[in-house]
């Protein structure tokens, strides 16, 4: 309990210096103000973008857009993932071809989904799925195959089910992956809906950042990042205290 208690502190010790520095460097002029605002006024002028309705509605559209690539991505990837894992065949010819296509940088391939899906919900939902279907398939396929040989055949000796092998066996043993799996796809895929956003969008945060950018509001572009980000340590943070909840199920 102590040793979790300074390690917190500390946590909020590092997070208060870089503050710190930050408002250090650009209230002192080391740093140009116009190209690094300081602390306070990059916060306040995130809590008066919060106030703006545009702007909630860009992180609405923003939002559904990353919910759906993700709902769309994490199922289908699942499926592929385990039928890869599950068959010899289907895993000598599928795993040097997924491993190719998970190196290839994603974001060449975004000019391609505008022209095939215009610029909307669709071109932004279909690059999040594909930005993050292939580490979802590939760290399915490591979640089945950390499966104990021994525990799938105990299960089927004693008569269970392929439901119950399923939940019983499989799932508990491949739940500390999926849920570290589920983390990463997330990154992938706020990522990826962001660059869509930014690259082609009239809408979303994305869309937003890019804008102020382009017109040098350096004071809203470093908040609307602070927004992103605390946005996705929030899901990371939720998704681990999903893991801690589901400790007891590890094998």
């Amino acid at each position: 309990m102590q040793s979790s208690l300074l390690i917190n502190l500390a946590r909020i010790a590092i997070i208060i210096a870089v503050l710190a520095l930050w408002e250090v460097l650009s209230r002192t002029g080391i740093v140009n103000p116009r190209l690094l605002p300081s602390a306070s006024d990059t916060f306040a002028t995130l809590g008066d973008l919060l106030q703006r309705a545009a702007v909630r509605k860009d992180l609405m559209v923003t939002a559904t857009e990353v919910l759906a690539a993700f709902a769309l991505a994490v199922p289908f990837g699942a499926v592929i993932g385990f039928l890869v894992a599950e068959n010899r065949y289907f895993a000598d010819v599928a795993k040097p071809l997924l491993f190719f296509a998970f190196s290839i940088p994603k974001s060449i391939f975004l000019p391609m989904f505008i022209l095939v899906f215009g610029v909307g919900f669709a071109q932004k939902v279909g690059f999040g799925f594909f930005s993050t279907i292939f580490i979802v398939i590939m760290s399915t396929t490591t979640a089945v195959e950390s499966v104990k040989v021994e525990h799938l055949t105990v299960a089927r000796s004693y008569g269970a089910t392929p439901w119950q092998t399923a939940f019983r066996v499989y799932l508990p043993s491949m739940l500390p992956v999926l849920l570290e799996a589920l983390r990463i796809s997330m990154i992938f895929n706020l990522t990826g809906v962001i660059l869509a956003e930014m690259y082609a969008s009239r809408d979303g945060i994305g869309h937003q950042i890019a804008t102020w950018g382009e017109n040098f509001q350096m004071k809203q572009l470093l908040a609307g990042v602070v927004m992103v980000a605390a946005i996705a340590m929030t899901f990371n943070e939720l998704v681990r205290w999903v893991e801690t909840r589901c400790s007891h199920w590890r094998t």
